[in-house]
């Protein structure tokens, strides 16, 4: 397809700070629910989502669990050294594994007052777990990739479990806060299983238990997927040319289960969150990838969806040759990495609705709800500013439908 020229100017908007909600509300499901159906705008809450959704609806939603992922340590001098965990390195690059790992970790860093951390000099903190005193030490191996290797002296430890007994709650700068006790269980889901996101997918934030009890009993189906959601998520795009943006390559994960029931729905399908609608539109297009014979890694790369092809194979085409090709190789479930990036003239092919919250102006987020919305994008978010709608990660939510 021809790619439309992308003028950043046009998604762009004024978000006052005082919209931008700093902290949760007490209860998850009271947040407000702008509710946008052929062209028309509702205003409600999320707990009146179940009344929304047609009784045959899937439901999918990343199952990612964010991590705490600022590990502090004090040099001799006292100095303070903080390190964000961004990538795995090795021993492996899949991240289910390496926090499983019970040796000697590399992790891709971000590193706060680097300057004051001098090569070959190891930093250590101490870390309590089940009553025992943990000694965590960090070596910058790299000073130019940043790249940390974190070691421990228990065989018994997994790397996961000195960082949530250590490290800090990921918040997104833009709350410009310390994180407190509660963000510990507020800044993730309650469906949260699969540790390795560096943010949260805030779109699921506003389900409970309850709300999760009503959609079962009106007959509307879940699925999982998997999407790892990295610091890039928060990265403004500054590029004069929208599409030199550097897209983060995240890591995704489906299981046989999940493709087969998307493959035998027939009603509608919603995804929670851009990170589920970017998981689900990169495992249509590895099929296509297949489909066409160029290779079986699993790697999305950012403008792949926008090359010039004669035809397109279908949805359920796509996600047969999914199958066939997990069926040929014996597994259960892929494991990927994507940089989608799905901007006005994108032709969703994987869903029929979205759950999500207000995005950040100027970023790769509203490019994407304006594949859905059109240009009265902005009209609907200034809507939602002048009735005091709460916005970005803890804010309010939206259901969109295409």
């Amino acid at each position: 397809m021809q790619i439309p020229k992308i003028d950043l100017s046009e998604y762009e908007y004024t978000l006052p700070d005082e919209r931008i909600a700093k902290f949760p509300l007490e209860k998850r499901d009271a947040s407000k629910l702008l509710h946008v159906q052929d062209g028309k705008i509702e205003h409600l809450h999320f707990y009146n989502l179940p009344n929304l959704l047609p009784a045959d609806t899937l439901l999918v939603y990343n199952d990612t669990k964010v991590i705490p992922a600022r590990l502090i340590f004090q040099r001799e001098t006292g100095a303070r050294i903080e390190i964000f965990l961004l990538q795995p390195i090795a021993p492996t690059t899949v991240i289910p594994e390496i926090m499983l790992a019970k040796h000697p970790v590399t992790w891709e860093t971000m590193i706060g007052n680097a300057k004051k951390w001098k090569d070959g000099e190891i930093l250590k903190g101490h870390v309590q777990i089940n009553g025992q005193d943990i000694v965590l030490s960090a070596k910058l191996i790299d000073r130019e990739k940043k790249a940390v290797e974190f070691s421990w002296d228990d065989v018994e430890i997994a790397f996961v479990d000195l960082v949530e007994a250590s490290g800090e709650v990921p918040l997104p700068p833009y709350l410009n806060r310390k994180p407190n006790a509660e963000d510990k269980s507020r800044y993730q889901t309650v469906y949260s299983k699969k540790e390795g996101a560096v943010a949260a997918p805030t779109a699921g934030l506003h389900f409970t238990d309850e709300i999760f009890e009503k959609l079962r009993l009106k007959g509307i189906q879940e699925a999982q997927v998997t999407l790892h959601v990295s610091a890039g998520t928060f990265q403004p795009i500054k590029a004069e040319n929208v599409l030199e943006h550097p897209m983060h390559s995240e890591q995704i994960q489906i299981s046989k289960e999940t493709i087969e029931k998307l493959l035998s729905h027939q009603g509608k399908t919603v995804a929670v969150g851009t990170t589920s609608v970017r998981t689900l539109e990169s495992l249509f297009w590895f099929g296509v990838k297949l489909l066409e014979g160029k290779g079986e890694e699993f790697s999305i790369e950012k403008l792949y969806a926008y090359q010039d092809r004669k035809s397109i194979p279908s949805k359920n085409e796509s996600l047969n040759a999914v199958l066939d090709f997990m069926k040929k190789n014996g597994i259960e479930s892929i494991l990927g990495n994507t940089e989608i990036f799905i901007f006005p003239g994108y032709q969703y092919r994987m869903i029929d609705g979205l759950i999500t919250n207000f995005h950040q102006p100027g970023s790769t987020l509203i490019l994407l709800i304006a594949t859905i919305l059109g240009e009265n994008w902005k009209n609907i978010y200034q809507e939602a500013l002048d009735r005091e709608y709460r916005f970005l990660s803890y804010g309010d939510s939206s259901l969109l439908w295409i």
